[in-house]
């Protein structure tokens, strides 16, 4: 049992903390810009539970709570800012060549993940460089905005069942996985459409963005240097 314990307590300690990896385009400018015209799409939230066997299944009421509470903190926070927010309609930011922009948004970001901060990059690539291409500026000119900022949420959370296997596994010093989650944030220059800002935070058990309090804890982590 003392062996138990001290792998119970070793995962806790480890993910004790919200970790992140932030990412910035070469020439920001060395102090935030003010009064800055932000427009800010609904978080991209999808969110899963991971069964005793394995299987993960989506949770539409994980989702909505984890998508409110991250759009409240983000919005939050900005407002705490000297800048003018604009929020998107989510019922109608997804149609025609908008919704096209938004959802390149997310391939972009995965592909920042893949090749920017934990593949070897791309040939084609030096340093952080990544952009959303000009239909960015479609935004720019119907919001009469500067910047985008994005954020973009995966995970999944063990089933009891699930937990109470891995407690049993690691009795007999067998590891099995358990649920996570991440998220991203990108901020876009619209009038270029370049990604000029990234971060991506692995979220800690206190940040759990269904609650509140948790997407709150998130998006502090996740929006920490935020050039803004």
């Amino acid at each position: 049992m003392t062996r138990l314990a001290a792998l119970v307590a070793a995962c806790l300690m480890m993910a004790a903390c919200t970790t992140t990896n932030v990412k910035s385009a070469a020439g920001l400018p060395a102090a935030p810009p003010r009064e800055a015209r932000v427009l800010l799409a609904q978080p991209d939230i999808e969110l899963q539970l991971l069964t005793a066997s394995g299987l993960l299944e989506p949770r539409a009421d994980w989702t909505t709570s984890a998508r409110t509470n991250m759009q409240a903190a983000v919005e939050t926070t900005l407002k705490g800012r000297s800048h003018s927010l604009t929020v998107l309609d989510p019922t109608t930011a997804m149609e025609g060549r908008e919704g096209q922009v938004l959802r390149l948004n997310g391939a972009v970001g995965n592909s920042i993940l893949a090749y920017g901060l934990m593949g070897a990059g791309l040939p084609s690539k030096s340093g952080f460089d990544w952009t959303l291409g000009e239909g960015a500026q479609l935004l720019a000119v119907k919001y009469g905005s500067d910047y985008a900022l994005f954020v973009y949420g995966r995970g999944s959370y063990s089933s009891g069942g699930r937990v109470a296997m891995m407690i049993g596994a690691a009795a007999l010093g067998v590891s099995i996985p358990m649920g996570g989650q991440q998220a991203f944030a990108s901020l876009v220059e619209l009038k270029t459409g370049k990604v000029v800002w990234f971060n991506q935070a692995i979220a800690s058990p206190n940040a759990d963005m269904r609650s509140a309090e948790g997407a709150a804890i998130l998006t502090e982590a996740l929006l920490k240097g935020l050039p803004l």
